[in-house]
């Protein structure tokens, strides 16, 4: 999945706050059995590769991660706020795709891997396996 930050802010470039998103969704992993498999941060996006309960539907999955990791990033980076007038961190929407262990599973999370590469346009097709 991939959601981007309101205004496209460039929020992480700042270790900080990726670090602790890391460790939100760790937390969110315990409690809602939604693991981040892979994560990949550029400067105003992030891309996620995540294992679900098979009782949540792909839209309540973005729900519950934007949701809570944008209200634990406002808890601990107040100043985020001044940045994100209007109280929203996350922008509208997102995109949430389903893979397979057996089909794209590996191409989808070596991509996500190589995010925040300054000037290089990733595609998945260079991340097909030979």
């Amino acid at each position: 999945m991939c959601f981007v930050v309101k205004y496209r802010k460039d929020i992480f470039l700042k270790e900080k706050y990726v670090e602790h998103m890391k460790n939100v969704m760790l937390e969110i992993e315990k409690r809602y059995y939604i693991a981040a498999e892979t994560i990949g941060f550029d400067e105003d996006h992030v891309h996620i590769l995540v294992q679900a309960a098979p009782r949540y539907s792909p839209s309540r999955v973005i729900q519950i991660t934007k949701s809570l990791t944008a209200r634990e990033l406002f808890a601990k980076f107040p100043e985020i706020k001044k940045e994100l007038w209007g109280g929203e961190f996350w922008g509208d929407g997102g995109y949430i795709g389903t893979v397979g262990e057996g089909s794209n599973a590996g191409i989808v999370r070596n991509y996500i891997k190589k995010q925040g590469r300054k000037g290089d346009q990733l595609r998945l097709i260079d991340f097909a396996e030979p």
